[in-house]
């Protein structure tokens, strides 16, 4: 219950800050709130009914049915008023994370089996519970099956979680027959494995009659993405590859000849890795590179920055209100069930391959975003779950509507590739005269290490030298030339100085990330064309001659510890012998296993943190009441954050750790507050400042 109760003060505090498009405004130019333009509504929920959403669909006549990760399948009438009524469709079944409606039956992937529901006598339940196809399972409880997505045809796609390894229990491991693989089934039960390389594919749509699907970092997986599956082809993750080699596999590429190219370190069929501690040290090898050995690869589609754009992707779903929810009538908007928010995708084909660019687009749900669906009115229901996964938001689980005001936003519409940089597309006129200076501008190109670590630093970073900027009659478009572009690299494009044409306001998001896989053929715009930053005229500075300082009659003594570095790593000379040992560990759900230690003022302290989560976490010790403001000012640290633990520098920041994997651990030493009082101790990775914290009580 105090968890319970600090949530809804962080949660208030998020509300008045996260919600807010923070850009570096110019002028009186207004800032503008994401709440202006999408509202949230709440779909009351009896308090009776634990709604942990695991599937979303609207049905024909406008009702909604949701199925949960306890078994049911709910079906709430009118949904938009302000009592809906709840009823119970069917239960009995196992954890659901899909669900899906046709031909007067509900499909729903089950943790084992993909089931057909009908109501054959028309009393509002379900009496026909058919299993479609089964597929094997270990028992092991990571073993998460979401779908089903349809397909044109009526054939249907599943995707399969990974299980958990032993020597390294985050370690992904494909322990039965097509773990970790997207499955292709007959409306007739007949099963065909049709791709794999997915961890934990949660996310998963249908764009243009095509299969897409969205992961989440981890092992093998730098960051989260939105990639292009088609027949046969390998996403990056290698436990599935333990079964390629079975005659009905479409995957050619075996782990034996994977594990040869990226790491002898690593053998193959579920061998025992080693265990890298230094990932800053280790050889970058970008999954892309892979792409030239094995025609199976895959490469994302469109990259979603870890931290910035997500932590836990999830559903993806193609706007087609045809402008009924905004400007952004045919782009892709995915979910995140860890940040609990919803980002944007603008998609583009370059010489066959899909590509494009992703943006921030709605935070502040009241927990993790899992599924979604388009509402009979054009709003956007958004289903929630938290338990066991973790995220932000003051409630464990949520049905909310995403509502369009009327109004456009101040928008980056798109970003699209050009032969010799980009195009930003604006959804309104930008002023003419801010928009040609290519200092309002800034590109930087980067990647992620491809290696059986969790997750990945930003790698390979570089800024991209603007040349110079065009700028359309008619002020909806920016041409950016630049050079240092690197294919299969993702851009992040920032557009800072921009206002819209009357000057009142400034970007509601200044950044996109860009996924360049392919660079267009065409005409490049000439110098004469663009507008150029003038050139500067380097006057020589005066030669000073330093004069020669006396020496001090005292020399200079060495400086002793009696301040601590903030993130002390060794035993500090001087002390002797500490005063207290204190560990720290994690539990499920975003959570330090104490919530409450305490130290005497001043004393010598050595502090371990075991991470035993599946999730990366740090440890901070901040000033009284500055946690929020030390976790956000983390979130808005951009590609920088990784690279510096999530920490932000920061006086309010008193002691840390570094970001520690799953299954690690890091110690430091800290001399304790001299003032006694409650100090915070929070977690800092991007989301979980909101819930992941406690007090550190300094007593006399």
């Amino acid at each position: 219950m105090i968890y319970f109760k600090n949530i809804k003060l962080y949660l208030l505090i998020i509300c008045l800050t996260c919600s807010f498009g923070f850009v570096q405004g110019q002028g009186n130019a207004s800032i503008q709130k994401e709440g202006d333009y999408y509202k949230i509504a709440n779909v009351p929920i009896p308090e009776d009914i634990i709604l942990e959403v695991g599937g979303l669909c609207t049905l024909p006549n406008g009702n909604v049915a949701v199925s949960t990760r306890r078994g049911e399948i709910w079906i709430v009438e009118n949904p938009t008023g302000p009592k809906p009524f709840y009823r119970k469709f069917a239960s009995g079944l196992h954890e659901i994370l899909g669900l899906r409606f046709k031909d007067d039956a509900f499909y729903c992937a089950q943790r084992g089996e993909l089931t057909k529901l009908m109501d054959k006598n028309g009393d509002g339940e379900a009496d026909v519970y058919e299993t479609v196809y089964a597929w094997p399972l270990s028992g092991h409880y990571h073993e998460y099956s979401f779908g089903p997505i349809m397909a044109d045809d009526g054939s249907m796609y599943v995707t399969g979680n990974v299980a958990f390894g032993n020597q390294e229990w985050w370690r992904g491991e494909s322990r039965v027959p097509w773990r970790g693989w997207t499955m292709l089934i007959s409306p007739d039960g007949k099963m065909e494995p049709f791709a794999t390389g997915m961890r934990s594919p949660c996310g998963i749509g249908m764009v243009d009659g095509e299969f897409f699907y969205a992961d989440n970092q981890g092992d093998w997986m730098g960051s989260g993405a939105v990639v292009h599956v088609e027949k046969g082809d390998f996403t990056g993750h290698p436990a599935g590859l333990r079964w390629a080699d079975r005659p009905e596999s479409p995957v050619k590429l075996t782990d034996e000849e994977l594990y040869k190219v990226v790491d002898a370190r690593f053998p193959p069929k579920g061998g025992p890795y080693v265990r890298l501690q230094n990932i800053e040290d280790e050889e970058v090898v970008p999954f892309y590179t892979l792409k030239e050995k094995f025609a199976d690869v895959k490469p994302p589609a469109v990259w979603l920055p870890h931290g910035i754009l997500g932590t836990s992707t999830s559903e993806i779903i193609v706007d087609g209100t045809k402008g009924g929810f905004g400007p952004f009538e045919n782009q892709l908007l995915v979910g995140d069930q860890g940040q609990s928010k919803i980002v944007r995708v603008f998609l583009e084909k370059v010489n066959g391959q899909y590509q494009g660019a992703s943006f921030a687009f709605r935070e502040g749900f009241q927990s993790g975003v899992l599924r979604m669906a388009w509402g009979a009115d054009n709003s956007l229901y958004v289903g929630q779950t938290n338990r066991g996964w973790g995220s932000t938001g003051e409630s464990p689980y949520g049905l909310q509507r995403l509502i369009w005001s009327g109004k456009t936003p101040f928008e980056m519409k798109a970003v699209r590739a050009m032969p010799d940089g980009f195009e930003i597309e604006f959804t309104l006129p930008v002023d003419k005269k801010l928009a040609s200076n290519p200092d309002a501008y800034s590109i930087t190109g980067f990647t992620y290490k491809y290696h059986p670590v969790y997750g990945s630093p930003v790698v390979n970073d570089k800024v991209c030298h603007i040349v110079g900027v065009k700028v359309s009659e008619d002020g909806r478009k920016v041409r950016l030339v630049a050079d240092s572009l690197r294919t299969y690299y993702i851009h992040e494009v920032k557009a800072e100085g921009v206002k819209s044409q009357d000057k009142q306001l400034s970007l509601l998001h200044n950044t996109a990330y860009y996924t360049l896989n392919q660079i267009p053929s065409g005409p490049k715009l000439s110098i004469s064309e663009l507008s150029v930053r003038p050139k500067k005229i380097e006057e020589p500075k005066p030669v000073v001659k330093k004069k020669a300082q006396p020496k001090a009659d005292v020399e200079e003594k060495p400086k002793t510890n009696a301040v601590l570095a903030k993130r002390q790593t060794k035993l500090p000379s001087g002390w002797g012998k500490v005063d207290q040992t204190i560990q720290m560990g994690t539990k499920p759900g975003l959570k330090f296993d104490k919530t409450t230690i305490t130290v005497k003022a001043g004393s010598k302290v050595k502090f371990t943190f075991n991470n035993t989560d599946d999730m990366p976490h740090n440890f901070l010790i901040v000033k009284p009441g500055t946690a929020n403001d030390v976790g956000q000012a983390a979130l808005n640290l951009g590609l920088k954050a990784a690279s510096m633990n999530y920490v932000p520098k920061m006086d309010e920041v008193l002691y840390h750790t570094e970001l520690v994997s799953p299954g690690g651990h890091d110690t430091i030493y800290f001399m304790a507050p001299d003032k006694p009082g409650k100090y915070t101790y929070v977690c800092t990775y991007p989301g979980h400042y909101v819930v992941m914290q406690g007090t550190l009580e300094v007593v006399e």
